[in-house]
């Protein structure tokens, strides 16, 4: 079973990024040449990340998961930090209003994006140190509060900072993993009931509190009342996936990333993808991440302790998280929303840190 996870797992996962790396070779071309004298640029860049990425998954697949989960909180403190060093001068940098990256000489980093694995680590380690508590005491004891206290205390500092920067997508993504984390974690749902609820309610607050998010909001559910300003992104990606068509206008054909369709080679390179090789394309793609879903479940079904079982859970509900929200913003069924297609948007930080989660979960493989 161990050799059919990792083979598959592995078919999946490069099935997906060679999709993404086929259409960001037809997306990024023209752009690329425009903007910086060379067709290449964000296609070479994206490649280096890949192998960056691959290299990380290899030794975090190598490492002892005791190890990992030694070191769980220090990672995600550490983390904290880095999504916290955004607002320093020089260090931090900033668009649109919002910063979220971090500079260090040539590198450019969103440290949120690898949060969302050290935060996984985190988590997966201190439930199942609650849950372990709980099988040797058989009551919801002092133990399992401190230990979810711990994980509760961790978030609520995390999720102060990225109100701040704002980034609000990376804090639905985190609340909707932690929560799922808990859910299937055995804990007794009735003790964090109220958490659940509080968490949700202190989401919806932060979404009507924060301008940009709010419109992305009302814009979702009155798309035609600003059709040339914050509707423009939703109508040029509905005509991207509309012209389609069944097969597509083929590779490099798209008439939309001439300048039509903002974010082409990132939140809305679905669309993109969807014009050029129309709804049979997009089949393959969705049946693909819904096989790696199916496939890393299985994974933390069949996991003999529960830190492998929760850090699987969370690592196959953030990837299907994400292509769910970016897939479906494209289609208009859930407001935009700014958050990658895993594997296959641009960007260094999502993909290295979707690299080094798939790493952990063939880890995990290898005891299950």
């Amino acid at each position: 079973m161990q050799n059919n996870h990792t083979k598959t797992i592995i078919t999946l996962v490069g099935s997906i990024i060679l999709i993404g790396i086929i259409i960001l070779a037809s997306v990024s071309t023209i752009y690329s040449q425009q903007k910086l004298g060379t067709p290449y640029y964000f296609l070479t860049r994206q490649i280096i990340y890949f192998l960056i990425g691959i290299f990380g998954a290899y030794i975090i697949y190598k490492i002892d998961l005791e190890k990992i989960k030694k070191y769980s909180l220090f990672l995600v403190l550490a983390n904290t930090a880095l999504i916290a060093a955004v607002f320093l001068p020089g260090i931090g940098w900033g668009s649109g209003g919002a910063k979220r990256w971090i500079i260090l000489g040539p590198l450019q980093l969103q440290p949120a994006e690898l949060l969302k694995f050290t935060f996984i680590i985190f988590a997966a380690t201190w439930i199942a140190k609650a849950v372990e508590s709980l099988s040797k005491n058989k009551k919801f004891a002092l133990d399992n509060f401190r230990h979810l206290g711990i994980c509760c205390g961790v978030f609520l500092v995390i999720a102060i900072i990225l109100k701040i920067q704002p980034d609000i997508s990376s804090l639905a993504v985190l609340l909707s993993i932690f929560f799922i984390m808990l859910f299937v974690s055995g804990l007794p749902l009735k003790y964090f009931t109220g958490l659940i609820t509080l968490g949700l309610a202190g989401l919806v607050l932060i979404i009507l509190t924060v301008p940009h998010t709010l419109k992305r909001v009302q814009t979702f559910f009155n798309p035609t009342e600003d059709p040339l300003g914050a509707g423009y992104q939703l109508r040029q990606a509905a005509i991207a996936i509309g012209s389609g068509g069944l097969f597509g206008l083929g590779l490099g054909m798209s008439k939309q990333k001439m300048g039509f369709l903002p974010e082409t080679l990132s939140d809305t390179i679905f669309a993109t993808f969807a014009e050029e090789t129309g709804f049979i394309g997009c089949i393959i793609l969705v049946s693909l991440f819904l096989a790696l879903a199916w496939t890393g479940f299985s994974i933390a079904k069949s996991s003999k302790d529960k830190f492998s079982s929760l850090a699987a859970t969370g690592i196959v509900s953030w990837i299907s998280i994400q292509a769910f929200v970016n897939i479906s913003a494209m289609l208009g069924i859930v407001p935009l929303a700014g958050i990658a297609l895993p594997f296959i948007s641009y960007g260094g930080s999502h993909l290295m840190a979707e690299l080094f989660a798939i790493g952990l979960l063939l880890n995990i493989t290898k005891k299950s």
